[in-house]
């Protein structure tokens, strides 16, 4: 075997997404160039490709809360055991998960230091501070940064780390309505980045009560189903009510100078939607991407003979700068060390949507081939108008991407009303299982404990903008697990 053959192959996905879907998983991400293992069990080395992903999430979430008001700040990442012990369910609710600093050089500290699980605790005391009137609310603050929780679970790049990167936002408000419009509007923005950027629809609704974030009043989600069958918790946004402001004195005089106590929100989005992404598109042949976050989303090979190098290369380095100038990120691949076949294999496996190949037919009739990564549909286009119709080609691989993942939600949202039922429905199909539910924690214990499925999400009917919203209510008034009085609908799932 020539050493390229043998390049070539390596490129290639060995593991099967459908029969061995997280070694193919971990062989994607590998293959791919997005992450590398650490050498610290549970941390992964993000590699710039894979960095880029995320750098894309940022600017989207990041350009529409600037538009919504929110400031960015940055807060340490140590915060001292006192303030975390402020909020008694953030300590109960994060203490297995906290990774301690006790020592500063050759000196024991005087206090421990938990390194950041989540920053309301750092973040509170400084509002309280800043916030003295009316006028200084709403307050919008977020952060871009790493958080450290200490899972002992088997490390799934970008689904499952003890670091992982996220952004969270930390809102206070003057009144129980503002609070609530700020939630539905963070829970929005998560639904868009997930429908408009990464092309993965989702299911959004709120956590049941004994499932909601330490301290909360009410924790809302996005949910994202992956092709194996499973739910991700897509984004979430918390609605805090005053408990927060109360432990840390979040207070203000209102327009009346009468102190009042403000309302607290907090919302966040981690680099799991990375896995997600991934999951979702992707494909035995390696990487799937749509073209709003491919690092590359044009790759133009050209195809050559000694006699047509020449014309060739020239002919697709003026298609490659005219596409650049037209801000499409473009890579002209003219490689003389690499055959066609081999470009081909590896742009796939890197995830290119679009690839332009270009030989001396194509220059000879002024036209470009054009491939499309998610299914290998060609088309011929003419070389006038080439923008316009790459334009038109990135845009229906990315229909293309949403509409699978689409039609794939749409066919694993099923109903059930008996125990055996529910998880015999998951057992066979995955997806969601729609049931009615009395809101005891144990029916979710009894399907849990024999087939760690779990309620992830309850629909909402209504959501009222400056109000918590109603739960969509049960046809059937008896629950699907105990056969008690149900009030509520509840979705069961497998999940990461």
């Amino acid at each position: 075997m020539s050493e390229e053959s043998q390049e070539s192959q390596e490129l290639g996905i060995t593991e099967s997404k459908s029969h061995r879907p997280g070694e193919w998983y971990a062989e994607v991400v590998r293959k791919a160039g997005l992450a590398d293992y650490a050498p610290m069990g549970g941390f992964i080395v993000t590699k710039p490709r894979g960095y880029a992903l995320w750098e894309a999430i940022q600017d989207a979430l990041d350009g529409w809360f600037a538009e919504t008001g929110v400031d960015n700040v940055y807060f340490p990442m140590f915060i001292p055991e006192s303030f975390l012990e402020r909020e008694k369910e953030i300590v109960e609710g994060f203490d297995p998960e906290v990774a301690w600093v006790t020592q500063g050089g050759h000196d024991e500290l005087e206090e421990r230091l938990a390194v950041r699980p989540t920053s309301e605790s750092i973040i509170a005391p400084f509002m309280a501070d800043w916030v003295r009137s009316h006028r200084d609310l709403p307050m919008r603050l977020n952060q871009w940064c790493s958080v450290v929780r200490w899972e002992a679970t088997e490390t799934k790049p970008f689904f499952r780390t003890k670091e992982f990167l996220w952004q969270e936002g930390h809102t206070a408000h003057a009144d129980d309505a503002g609070a609530w419009a700020e939630v539905w509007t963070r829970l929005g923005q998560y639904e868009r980045v997930y429908e408009d950027v990464l092309a993965i629809p989702v299911l959004r609704g709120k956590k049941p009560e004994h499932d909601k974030f330490p301290g909360a009043d009410t924790t809302t989600t996005v949910e994202a189903l992956m092709p194996d069958g499973r739910s991700v918790q897509g984004g979430t946004s918390h609605h805090l009510g005053q408990s927060f402001a109360e432990a840390f004195d979040i207070s203000f005089a209102g327009e009346d100078e009468e102190e009042q106590t403000a309302y607290t929100t907090s919302w966040g989005l981690s680099w799991r939607a990375l896995g997600a992404l991934i999951m979702t598109h992707s494909d035995d042949q390696g990487l799937v991407l749509p073209p709003t976050v491919a690092p590359t989303q044009i790759a133009i090979v050209p195809i050559w003979q000694e006699d047509t190098q020449e014309e060739v290369l020239e002919y697709s380095a003026a298609i490659a700068d005219e596409l650049e100038e037209a801000g499409f990120r473009v890579e002209l691949d003219d490689r003389d060390e690499r055959n066609p076949g081999f470009k081909f294999n590896e742009h796939e496996l890197n995830g290119v949507p679009l690839r332009l190949e270009i030989g001396p037919y194509e220059v000879e009739d002024e036209e470009v081939t054009l491939v499309h990564r998610p299914d290998k549909e060609e088309g011929v286009e003419g070389r006038e108008g080439i923008v316009d119709a790459v334009d038109d080609h990135l845009d229906r691989i990315y229909d293309k991407l949403y509409d699978a993942a689409a039609e794939r939600l749409d066919d694993n949202v099923r109903e059930a009303h008996a125990p055996e039922d529910i998880m015999g429905t998951l057992g066979r199909h995955g997806g969601y299982v729609k049931t009615p539910w009395c809101g005891d924690e144990a029916c979710e214990e009894a399907i849990k404990e024999k087939m760690a499925a779990e309620i992830v999400l309850q629909p909402l009917e209504a959501e009222g903008g400056e109000t918590a919203g109603e739960v969509e209510k049960p046809e059937s008034e008896e629950c699907g697990v105990c056969g008690d009085h149900a009030e509520e609908v509840a979705y069961f799932a497998r999940t990461y």
